[in-house]
């Protein structure tokens, strides 16, 4: 089963994904430039927000740190190994292939143990590391000969990435290139965020002054611009629950971690330049299709711009076109969703109605959550 998820998002004046430039991310679409918001962005926010669904042991960690963490653990679970938990540490993470070295970023990490590249690990994948290095530690083992040629001691370290996954590293894949055994391929994913209008980049030029500035000293301390845009966006992502089912090996936790996906991807905004727009709004629009065949992406909706007319806003017309392709799509691919919901804050959508039935964020949230338990039973 697949569940596609979509929203009609109106976002104000912002700048909450940047390029080299320091301009708003854009992207042609449909033969004109379109507001863009990079995946990347979006699902770096909706990690940062797993915490507030999620127990934070069934999740993992992204660094590049990842011996700190692990050397934290043995300290924790051994005191009396303290003195010497990050040998114990860069051991371990040698054994798996992982090369340590001293950090050269400024600031409270320089010095620190550190990866060469992001690493993305669960935290219960860091407890038993920590208890396989507290082993090494008590059987007497020579760290220094320690290293990815030795076979039983990586055979034993690689061990403790078996198993169920952390429901983050199951959702958004793991890559580590040195160790390609352990890389983890992605049960979700995102979408570019494109906006169903039209845009304009715009320029804020803004001046600061100086409170402590003499009387005679008139004029601003800081002159500067800001790009930015406005717009609605097209959001879309999907999860296949049996890929997701396969990693988490448990039907609840599946379904706890598609709820807490849907709810994050709904809730969860990227922080570029938010105290200076105050951006943060919620969807106008969500959708959610359970699929059996294949997901569906309707972004061609919006390969013609949507534009405001007739008193109508740019984001229920979006949200009438959504409606209207997902079910051109459906019926000409005989491909009509096993179940379907939609949240409006704007009234009932007819287009959406057709395909959908009207509900409460909370209670599609319940539908999928019950959906996916359901699914994952019936196939175990």
């Amino acid at each position: 089963m697949f569940v596609d998820i979509y929203a009609i998002q109106t976002v104000p004046p912002s700048n909450i994904n940047r390029d080299d430039t320091g301009s708003p991310k854009t992207a042609i679409y449909g033969g004109v430039r379109r507001a863009r918001v990079s995946s990347q962005a979006w699902k770096r926010a909706m990690r940062e927000s797993f915490s507030e669904y999620l127990p934070e042991g069934s999740l993992g960690v992204r660094t590049k740190l990842a011996a700190e963490l692990l050397a934290d653990s043995i300290s924790k679970k051994r005191s009396d190994l303290a003195d010497r938990a990050p040998e114990l540490a860069a051991a371990v993470l040698r054994v798996l292939g992982l090369e340590v070295e001293k950090s050269r970023r400024s600031g409270d990490d320089e010095g620190k143990q550190s990866t060469s590249y992001l690493v993305f690990i669960a935290r219960h994948e860091l407890a038993e590391l920590a208890d396989i290095a507290i082993g090494w530690a008590d059987d007497g083992k020579d760290l220094k000969k320690l290293s990815k040629k030795s076979k039983p001691e990586a055979k034993e370290a690689k061990r403790a990435f078996s198993g169920s996954q952390a429901v983050d590293v199951a959702l958004f894949g793991r890559m580590l290139a040195d160790v390609p055994e352990l890389n983890t391929d992605a049960s979700s994913q995102v979408a570019h965020a494109i906006s169903v209008d039209k845009v304009t980049q715009e320029f804020d030029y803004f001046t600061a002054i100086d409170d402590c500035a003499s009387d005679d000293n008139a004029g601003a301390a800081m002159i500067n611009t800001v790009d930015f845009n406005s717009s609605t966006l097209y959001r879309y992502a999907t999860v296949n629950v049996d890929a997701l089912f396969d990693q988490l090996e448990d039907a609840d936790a599946t379904s706890r971690g598609v709820a807490a996906f849907a709810e994050a991807f709904v809730r969860s905004m990227p922080t570029g330049k938010q105290n200076t727009f105050a951006n943060r709004t919620l969807p106008n629009y969500v959708l959610v299709a359970l699929r059996d065949k294949q997901p569906i992406n309707a972004v061609s909706a919006f390969e013609e711009p949507v534009q405001a007319d007739d008193g109508t806003s740019v984001s229920r017309r979006a949200a009438k076109r959504l409606g209207d392709r997902i079910k051109g799509l459906e019926d000409a691919y005989d491909m009509k969703s096993l179940d379907s919901w939609y949240v409006s804050e704007g009234g009932d959508v007819d287009e959406l109605g057709v395909i959908a039935s009207r509900v409460t964020l909370a209670e599609l949230i319940k539908n999928v959550q019950s959906a996916v338990v359901a699914s994952c039973s019936s196939g175990e």
